[in-house]
């Protein structure tokens, strides 16, 4: 019997819905300085030769794991990756980050194992932790357990936005290998595999360690590599693989008209998504719109400069393939 993300309890129509009744509300603030264009994955606000640009998000239910395995010291990484790795997209350098942490009872040695994984993940981002909120309610969340949040800003010069709206049929699509499955698609990870410690202390030949401590590696950070590769080559669009997977981020940088054609089995995909896949008996579709399937970050670029912007994210210490190309159309075709 497959198991979708939808039976999982997360309703992405649901979703869409929401985002479009919020929009007239948001828009009812905007000013002359607030930018709005093709693929945002951050906000955008004019700030005379530079555009700021912001991204907020959380860790979502991967949390689950870690109160499990009583080990806070690596979402704070994800929570940084979830919102450096929107605001690079943009060929934004994050400047600065904050957090946000809310918990029934305040367990001080929890709460810096926590905010030591948001410094790590700031360090990794280059940006600054310059502040935060702890918040205690008690009565409000389960013993043991927490929620977080981070808000970062970064900035771009103007005139080196990117934004996807020089992209053209024929150009390359380049994916940045995931360090497995990062921060998304976990409802129906738990779903799938309860969330108890007998369950993810079992080792996992496949992945050479417990199932625990796969699902609770962090997010890989791009930034740092993004920015070296946006410097020294043409980046015409960069896509964060997160909710939804390839068939929702992915067309989020392309102009009307454009889709894309993604060639499977062009990367090594981890075991990990094999295991999720099969468990879950999920169709292609659904797996895609699901996962990261092993491509954390896509970026757009030119025919005759593929190869050499593959082989230099490879020098920088990404895992890079080329994946697939821009085609006439619309969404994201899955061949092979």
């Amino acid at each position: 019997m497959t198991t979708t993300y939808k039976e999982a309890g997360v309703d992405v129509e649901a979703g869409y819905k929401a985002v479009s009744l919020m929009k007239a509300h948001a828009e009812s603030t905007y000013n002359k300085n607030v930018l709005q264009g093709l693929g945002s994955f951050g906000g955008m606000y004019d700030n005379g030769d530079s555009v700021l640009v912001a991204g907020t998000d959380g860790v979502g239910t991967k949390l689950k794991a870690a109160f499990v395995m009583n080990k806070h010291d690596t979402v704070g990484i994800d929570c940084v990756a979830m919102c450096a790795n929107d605001v690079v997209c943009h060929g934004a350098k994050p400047m600065f980050f904050l957090d946000y942490i809310a918990t029934g009872k305040l367990i001080p040695s929890v709460a810096a194992d926590i905010v030591k994984g948001v410094a790590a993940g700031c360090r990794q981002a280059g940006c600054a932790l310059i502040g935060g909120e702890t918040a205690e309610m008690p009565g409000f969340y389960n013993e043991g357990e927490y929620d977080m949040a981070g808000f970062c800003v970064g900035s771009v010069d103007k005139k080196k936005i990117v934004n996807g709206k020089d992209i053209k049929p024929g150009d390359i699509l380049i994916g940045l290998k995931s360090s497995g499955i990062h921060s998304n698609g976990f409802s129906l990870v738990r779903k799938l595999f309860k969330m108890e410690k007998r369950i993810l202390s079992q080792h996992i030949d496949a992945f050479g360690k417990t199932l625990g401590e796969e699902i609770l590696t962090p997010t890989r950070i791009y930034v740092k590599s993004l920015l070296a590769l946006m410097a020294s080559y043409e980046i015409k669009g960069a896509a964060h693989i997160t909710g939804g997977g390839f068939i929702e981020n992915i067309p989020r940088i392309l102009p009307d008209g454009l889709g894309a054609r993604i060639q499977l089995k062009s990367w090594d995909m981890p075991p990990v998504f094999d295991l999720l896949v099969s468990e879950a008996k999920l169709e292609t579709q659904d797996a895609y719109n699901t996962f990261n399937m092993g491509i954390g970050m896509v970026i757009a670029v030119r025919p005759d400069i593929a190869s050499k912007v593959t082989f230099a994210a490879r020098d920088m210490g990404e895992e890079s393939f080329i994946i697939g190309s821009v085609v006439e159309g619309e969404g994201v075709a899955l061949c092979g």
